[in-house]
């Protein structure tokens, strides 16, 4: 079976020879005349993709390639670490490939360039893996921390290093099992944000919108408590449309004990999620997305006005995701 680290694009170079061998890359003329120069190579911050010990090849060259288009709008010195299993590494020792990429800006004659370092590491190699991914880093630009696929938080928690150091920590909870990101203690819990809540996005501000229209007051008045129900495939984007919905609606004066929990629907499609409020009163609310259609439809009854409304809906692209993750 080919390893993570086999399967993503690179040039292997010793561990030693990384920032002499990134600057031979950049440097080599492939014919066109065309050498990006260090305005070229500017970098705005450093970004950690940290695929986790059970990603298969496919998904990894996936998030690789969200990555790659990341970087495109947002220059940065990308480190992607891979790690295997110590039965896998003959010797234990870590091993490195770069890789480097150049696409046009938005003038003529701007060119936008980025550069990745990739690691791979046995976990009887983990101790040497903080001193090189700070060797690999920018100096005095902020760290952003993706830790993709853990199976677990205990194995998370083991990278105190990044945990600590990074501006933002993004998780993505369609990869992490019920429960487990609750139960690591984070060092800087205000920083960990959730790719799953960040791709919500245009749902929550479609959602938003539409709720805007009435009184907050109107919203919980009478209301007894928020059900959403998913198909097989949108476990996480129901959790956490549950949690952002009660958090609004408590915000709006509803009681901080607030029922909201998902449940599953055999009977819906993979891809749907609906959220409804339920009420002691004529009050109604009930939205339904379908993210493989791209549609969504409205129905509420608040206050004797009846509205139902029909919209597009979607979510964001992995590499938009990631931004509104980090920076915003």
């Amino acid at each position: 079976m080919t390893s993570i680290f086999d399967a993503l694009p690179g040039q292997e170079t010793p561990v030693g020879a990384i920032a002499r061998n990134l600057a031979r890359l950049w440097a080599t003329d492939d014919g066109t005349g065309l050498k990006p120069g260090e305005d070229s190579k500017a970098t705005q911050v450093n970004f950690v993709l940290h695929l986790g010990i059970h990603t298969t090849a496919e998904d990894a060259l996936v998030q690789f390639q969200t990555a790659v288009r990341f970087s495109r709008r947002y220059p940065c010195r990308v480190v992607v670490l891979c790690p295997i299993r110590d039965d896998n590494a003959p010797g234990g020792e870590l091993r490195a490939k770069i890789y480097g990429e150049c696409h046009p800006g938005k003038t003529r004659g701007d060119l936008r360039c980025c550069e990745f370092v990739l690691l791979s590491y046995p976990t009887a190699a983990r101790k040497f893996l903080e001193n090189q991914v700070s060797i690999c880093l920018s100096t005095d630009l902020p760290l952003y921390y993706w830790a993709h696929n853990f199976s677990s938080s205990a194995k998370l928690g083991a990278y105190q290093y990044l945990l600590g150091r990074a501006k933002r920590v993004l998780l993505d909870r369609s990869h992490v099992p019920e429960g487990e990101c609750g139960e690591l203690s984070w060092p800087h819990p205000e920083a960990v944000r959730d790719l799953v809540h960040a791709r919500l996005l245009p749902v929550r501000q479609s959602i938003g919108q539409f709720l805007s229209a009435y009184p907050p007051a109107a919203l919980v008045e009478g209301l007894v408590g928020v059900v959403v129900r998913h198909g097989a495939a949108r476990r996480a984007e129901a959790r956490v449309l549950a949690d952002w919905a009660v958090a609004r609606l408590v915000a709006c004066g509803a009681p901080a004990g607030l029922a909201g929990d998902p449940a599953p629907d055999p009977a819906s499609g993979a891809d749907t999620v609906e959220l409804s409020f339920t009420y002691g009163n004529e009050h109604r609310f009930r939205f339904s997305g379908d993210f493989a259609r791209g549609c969504a439809q409205f129905s509420a009854r608040i206050r004797g006005a009846d509205t139902e409304l029909a919209t597009a809906i979607g979510l964001l692209s992995p590499e938009a995701a990631l931004a509104e993750a980090m920076f915003f």
